[in-house]
């Protein structure tokens, strides 16, 4: 895990850190503490005058814009509680922040994260959220895509799976960008 170097202009892409994705049980890291320490990276990242974006995912209340296509397993199989989509409190509250609105499982597409993230000069993104295997490494994917340097926050992202979590962080991770800890990220900081 290292981290080779903070770009003049990057960027912290929290992942669905919001109220239904908080309440699932989370491995290796609990969602409480994969949010203190989004929370810890985003106040410093706003005090080195960095970009952070709030990445939330929605649907209309019966789903019809939800991810289209057959699956072995329904991604929305149930009613959701009203209020599910909301971020955290803690999170909120930055005027300078960019909130993107998703309706799959990566920030990319379909949002405008790559203007907004392109229209400030970004050039690589640190990433954290919930969950590791879904829309954490299809953010990473496409960041990698688009020509960003990628950087996972390996501490501040879980899953359902330890697992599944581990098996991200040490084989897919590594050939996207890089990774480090949330105390490595803030020590580039400064």
């Amino acid at each position: 895990m290292t981290i080779s170097a903070l770009d003049p202009h990057a960027a912290l892409v929290v992942v669905d850190l919001q109220r239904g994705v908080l309440g699932v049980p989370t491995e290796p890291q609990t969602a409480d503490e994969v949010l203190a320490r989004s929370v810890r990276l985003a106040e410093a990242f706003r005090a080195a005058g960095q970009l952070v974006v709030l990445v939330r995912v929605s649907f209309a209340p019966d789903g019809a814009d939800a991810m289209p296509g057959r699956t072995e397993r329904a991604v929305l199989g149930r009613t959701l509680p009203g209020r599910w989509d909301e971020l955290s409190d803690e999170l909120t509250g930055h005027p300078e922040d960019v909130v993107v609105t998703k309706r799959n499982w990566g920030a990319f597409h379909g949002t405008g994260l790559d203007v907004q993230l392109r229209r400030r000069g970004v050039t690589q993104v640190f990433l954290t959220g919930i969950a590791t295997t879904a829309g954490v490494e299809s953010t990473a994917r496409a960041a990698h895509e688009h020509g960003y340097h990628v950087v996972v926050v390996t501490d501040a992202v879980a899953d359902r799976s330890a697992d599944h979590h581990r098996h991200s962080v040490e084989h897919v991770f590594p050939r996207l960008g890089e990774t480090g800890t949330t105390d490595d990220v803030l020590a580039l900081l400064g």
